[in-house]
């Protein structure tokens, strides 16, 4: 992987400011302390202790009740950011309190902000995570001649180096076979700049979070070359708090961590209605924000479990493949003590949830075209028909056909279908999926390496389109 190698006080400023829309920060009016909060909006997997909190205003309740040591009130800063790099280098100017990221970009935080006491932050919380590490992908343009991650060797691909998806990124390459160092050549973009260039033809191909992979595809600008869950590595974004500033308001943390529980409840409870809040707190589609906030997709869990964290142990690494960064003691930088305070004053119960191991928003009810229950998480999907109230659930994949089948015989638009990887089970749009035909059944696989590898042992698969699936499938 040819890129320049980056110190890290280089790496923190470069990105300071770079990629951001950072809202302009006032003094705070007499008589009132601020709390800046730095998020990404366009990251959807950082929604509840983000756009979604911000947009239900659950900090600003919590706080409002609530004075420091000396009687005075707290003001909330929202400071939106294109990635977590700029936000470690406001924490590490004490410019921000409290911020939310990837995986990666917290072992860079945690390693970055050490170095000074008031600077020094903490692991407290995650946002949202996926057990196989599906929140990272790899897209190249839709006229690629490209099948796998090996086509890819000796291309330029655009990643933003430090972030959850230019990790993913290295280990994909490692185990593919290919030289991290050496076999591509990484341009070192934001998100959008990356976008831009990949359209462009300028790179072959772009490595990138959430939820970036899933709008260039919904938009026809990408298709899907590589699915992060083929890593089976838990992946995950969390909040990071500065110690000093938790120590100095305790009650501010206790406030920020009891509302983002309040934000987890809701986005698992209504999942349509809360996708409707972020997209338009974030500008991205609906379509695409649902993709991942819905059932089925990202599992919203604050807690910090041993799975994730066992992980984050085993990414320490790849602070060295980029710069010459301190050891990082991950048992040291997470700290669950806060968030057990907040489940605790909150009622709820934060061992149950630490225990649980599956994703808490699944699809169910009742299939209404196949008249069946949705009992299968690993094969429900959604049809959103356009005017409906909220999507309706599908039993398996040739029942979601169905439902489009039925949809497209009635004159009415669908406006998205999602499906589970008959693989990985990542969920994913319907009408991007590959698809193959198996006896009487119909597969959905994200990429196409996933469907050829489920022909090698099936050989009588048959590779369908999506429109050819869904004209000849048969209740």
């Amino acid at each position: 992987m040819k890129i320049t190698r980056l110190l890290p006080v280089a790496l923190a400023v470069a990105l300071a400011v770079a990629g951001c829309s950072l809202e302009s920060s006032t003094a705070a009016p007499a008589g009132t302390v601020k709390v800046v909060i730095g998020y990404q909006s366009k990251t959807i997997n950082t929604v509840t202790a983000g756009t979604l909190l911000r947009a239900q205003g659950y900090l600003e309740r919590r706080l409002q009740h609530i004075t420091d040591a000396g009687g005075a009130k707290y003001q909330v800063e929202w400071q939106d950011y294109d990635t977590g790099a700029p936000i470690t280098a406001q924490m590490v100017a004490e410019k921000i309190d409290i911020g939310s990221m990837g995986d990666y970009p917290l072992l860079i935080n945690g390693s970055r902000t050490q170095a000074a006491e008031r600077s020094r932050t903490e692991l407290v919380s995650i946002t949202g995570y996926n057990p196989k590490g599906a929140l990272n992908m790899v897209v190249v343009p839709t006229d690629s001649p490209a099948r796998s991650l090996t086509d890819l060797a000796g291309q330029k691909i655009s990643a933003s180096v430090g972030s959850a998806g230019h990790g993913t990124l290295v280990q994909a390459l490692s185990r593919a076979g290919i030289d991290p160092a050496k076999g591509v050549e990484v341009l070192n973009q934001q998100p959008q700049v990356g976008a831009t260039a990949l359209e462009s033809h300028q790179v072959s191909a772009l490595s990138q979070f959430v939820a970036w992979p899933g709008l260039l595809v919904q938009q026809n600008k990408a298709k899907l070359l590589y699915d992060g869950a083929e890593l089976n590595v838990p992946t995950f974004h969390g909040v990071v708090a500065r110690r000093a500033y938790a120590a100095e308001h305790p009650e501010v943390l206790q406030a920020f961590l009891a509302a983002q529980l309040d934000a987890t409840a809701f986005l698992n409870e209504k999942p349509f209605e809360a996708a409707d809040l972020v997209a338009k707190g974030s500008g991205l589609p609906q379509e695409v924000v649902y993709l991942y906030n819905g059932p089925g997709g990202t599992s919203f869990d604050t807690t910090l479990k041993g799975t994730l964290i066992e992980a984050f142990k085993g990414d320490v690494n790849y602070l060295k493949s980029i710069g010459d960064f301190a050891d990082l003691d991950i048992d040291a930088f997470v700290q669950d003590g806060p968030l057990r305070q907040a489940f605790a004053e909150t009622g709820r119960d934060y061992d149950a949830n630490l225990a649980a191991a599956t994703n808490p928003s699944t699809v169910t009810g009742t299939d209404p075209i196949c008249a069946v229950p949705v009992t299968d998480s690993a094969l429900a999907g959604e049809v959103w028909v356009d005017g409906a109230e909220k999507p309706q659930p599908a039993a398996n994949p040739d029942c979601l056909l169905r439902a489009v089948q039925a949809a497209r015989a009635q004159g009415k638009t669908v406006r998205a279908a999602y499906v589970p990887d008959a693989e990985l089970g990542t969920r994913w749009f319907a009408d991007k999926s590959i698809w193959l035909r198996d006896g009487a059944r119909h597969l959905p696989f994200t990429t196409q390496a996933a469907a050829d590898r489920y022909r090698a042992t099936h050989p009588t698969a048959t590779a369908v389109t999506y429109d050819q699936a869904v004209a000849e499938v048969r209740g």
